[in-house]
């Protein structure tokens, strides 16, 4: 499948993509910012393969994307530079890194969750990812909310999830939509910056979308197929691929907006794992390269090895990881084949832009109520749902307070907030701080 023509002379070879990709894919911690940086350092600063103004383009691009967008800005670069064939190659070797590393994590964690010393590092991690998903909501509101509609939206999303537990699909989505007609009807409510207009002599590539698609889509659903036919719709992976194929089409915001749909449905809907090891796996992607949102992984592991039939745990536990990377990350190709010959179309799309600002106002409120989420479950060890009509409140029981807890989200808050400490530095602190109160009792 091709979806451009590549010219006649690159500005690198074939091989040189592959190892600078490769190279990128090793050392690719820090999130999606770290990531984007060092991308840019790499194949802007140091090698010049895109100038900056195609970089920044692309990345304007990809925050239009379902999905994180340091991934699919490594594939863009590769179909930049040679075709599908090099978005193929540049995309795999920025996952398979983290992909790797992360799966070797979970089967250990899976072996050793009994092991005291083991769970009370974790404890400390737990806390320390409090601290981090604060730091990430206040990240985002610090760009998104420039507005009052946009403060406006960013609360109406968190009463949305909080206290009506709406769907995050039909919120974000909702949003989106809302931003797409509020810019046609008062763009000054959410203020958005000039934009280039768009290159309309170029002939519009219907065919070569069409056949992204097409062949994209066949790719991404071609397992989630093979296992419904073979283990029944039923079965654990059957329900793993399915969801995260969901998922991975509302997406937008980044890692964390997902996880707070992702937290809850597979903790209190599946019940894949519990809140606890969910953030003991968002510890374990924060300090990996890789996409954050590479957590997906660990939750497939857990669940597909806990309820392993026909198989033994760890080959249905390895199975789960495998099926959920790939439906998390398939997508992202096939949304890079399939829209990266429209870039200059959609760099001038004002709808789209007013969609996408009042998405990422949402997506604060998202984060917010992942924060209360994780908040609850992390400092007390109870909490009880109380249901007024159509409104849901989690409310934790005080007398359940774990000062361990509170005592390591506060120290991890202050390492962040105050002495500026970078992710890997809070984290390995908090689980030999969590070790350590967990000897003395």
């Amino acid at each position: 499948m091709r979806v451009r023509r590549v010219t006649e002379t690159p500005v690198c070879s074939f091989g040189e993509l592959a190892r600078a990709f490769a190279r990128i894919g090793c050392m690719s911690f820090g999130g999606p910012v770290g990531q984007i940086a060092l991308m840019h350092r790499e194949l802007v600063e140091e090698r010049g393969w895109i100038d900056e103004q195609q970089f920044l383009h692309a990345l304007n691009f990809c925050h239009l994307l379902p999905g994180p967008e340091a991934t699919q800005l490594s594939i863009w670069v590769g179909w930049k530079l040679h075709g599908v064939k090099g978005g193929v190659a540049a995309g795999l070797l920025f996952i398979i890194p983290g992909v790797l590393v992360i799966l070797g994590f979970s089967i250990f964690y899976g072996i050793a969750a009994k092991l005291g010393w083991f769970m009370a590092a974790f404890a400390g991690i737990k806390a320390a990812v409090l601290a981090l998903v604060v730091q990430a909501m206040l990240r985002v509101a610090g760009r998104a909310l420039g507005t009052p509609f946009k403060k406006a939206v960013a609360v109406a999303s968190f009463v949305a999830l909080f206290l009506f537990d709406l769907p995050f699909p039909l919120v974000v989505l909702g949003a989106g939509a809302l931003g797409a007609l509020v810019e046609a009807k008062r763009p000054q409510w959410l203020r958005l910056p000039p934009m280039p207009e768009p290159d309309i002599a170029s002939p519009r590539p219907w065919g070569a979308s069409a056949k992204a698609v097409l062949i994209g889509g066949a790719l991404w659903a071609a397992p989630i197929v093979l296992i419904r036919a073979t283990l029944g719709p039923k079965h654990v992976l059957s329900e793993l691929g399915s969801y995260f194929s969901q998922l991975a089409v509302v997406s937008f915001g980044g890692a964390y907006a997902v996880l707070a749909s992702m937290a809850q449905q597979a903790v209190e809907h599946f019940g894949w794992l519990t809140a606890g090891e969910m953030a003991d796996g968002l510890g374990l992607a924060e300090t990996t390269p890789g996409p954050l949102i590479m957590v997906t992984q660990f939750v497939g592991y857990l669940a597909g090895s806990r309820a392993p039939a026909p198989f033994t745990p760890l080959v249905a536990g390895t199975l789960g990881a495998l099926v959920t990377t790939w439906v998390t990350f398939a997508p992202c190709f096939l949304w890079i084949f399939t829209f990266a010959p429209w870039l200059e179309r959609l760099e001038g799309a004002r709808r789209l832009k007013g969609g996408l600002a009042t998405l990422t106002a949402a997506i604060v409120g998202v984060i917010a109520n992942l924060s209360l989420w994780f908040a609850i479950h992390v400092l007390f060890a109870r909490n009880v749902d109380r249901s007024f009509g159509p409104v849901h409140l989690l409310t934790p029981v005080p007398q359940s307070l774990d000062w361990h807890a509170a005592l390591l989200a506060a120290l991890s808050a202050f390492l962040i907030f105050r002495l500026r400490w970078n992710v890997i530095g809070v984290l390995g602190l908090g689980a030999v701080v969590g070790v350590v109160l967990g000897a003395v009792g």
